[in-house]
């Protein structure tokens, strides 16, 4: 009877370590799957309030987005919604490029980001985006003001900073007419935005306001005053 109670607690025991061993492994696998590099065409992408067109800018084949005017409010679905993707925890990383239109208001700056975790019907999402023209001004309020986080539809810009100054903003260096390259990592509750080759992020959001479970579509977002280029998009899933 001994004998028999040892023989099935070890057949137990490797039974479980079998389990957990294949589990470590399909977890370390899918953290470490390659990214999906985005082509931009007609079919690839839904335009949502904004106007699009292909073309090639200092060596780069981009997609050039701009604002819809009759669009008249801030912190819009304003952006190139990408197709067949639902993202939920993993990587975001596109450079982008701001100029300003010639008719740009004269609070622009250059707005230019990514939304995720869109639903269907474009009416929530989580964005970060960058407002290139502050980050180099001697005014040290505005240079704070150049990285931004807002949760559509209920809070934008203007209410997380009455509500919680300097918590969902940030400084960080960029600069107008130049590609910057920033990833946005999202796992659960929280995203980091990182800019260019820096190890450390320039804004942590630890609070996302659509929860840990909200998953949707990816977005190249644009505001007003901006000419927004966006290049090698890649999305990296968990």
């Amino acid at each position: 009877m001994e004998s028999f109670v040892r023989k099935t607690n070890w057949k137990k025991y490797i039974l479980k370590s079998t389990f957990l061993f294949v589990t470590a492994c399909l977890v370390l696998l899918t953290k470490n799957l390659p990214a999906q590099s985005i082509v931009f065409d007609k079919n690839s992408i839904e335009p949502v309030h904004v106007s699009v067109s292909f073309e090639k800018l200092l060596g780069e084949d981009a997609v050039k987005v701009i604002k819809d005017p009759t669009v008249k409010d801030a912190d819009e679905p304003t952006f190139v919604k990408i197709k067949g993707i639902n993202f939920k925890n993993g990587n975001i990383e596109v450079k982008v490029l701001s100029r300003l239109l010639k008719d740009a208001p004269d609070f622009a700056r250059g707005f230019i980001g990514v939304a995720f975790r869109i639903n269907d019907s474009n009416t929530r999402f989580e964005s970060i985006y960058l407002r290139p023209v502050n980050a180099r001004v001697d005014d040290q309020v505005r240079r704070n003001h150049s990285t931004q986080y807002y949760s559509y539809p209920d809070y934008k810009f203007d209410r997380l900073r009455k509500e919680s100054p300097e918590k969902y903003e940030s400084y960080s260096d960029m600069e107008m007419n130049k590609w910057i390259t920033i990833r946005i990592e999202v796992k659960d509750a929280q995203a980091k935005l990182f800019i260019n080759d820096n190890k450390q992020p320039s804004l942590i959001i630890n609070d996302l306001k659509h929860g840990a479970d909200s998953s949707g579509a990816v977005g190249l977002w644009v505001e007003v005053g901006t000419e927004g280029w966006f290049a090698d998009l890649k999305i990296q899933k968990e």
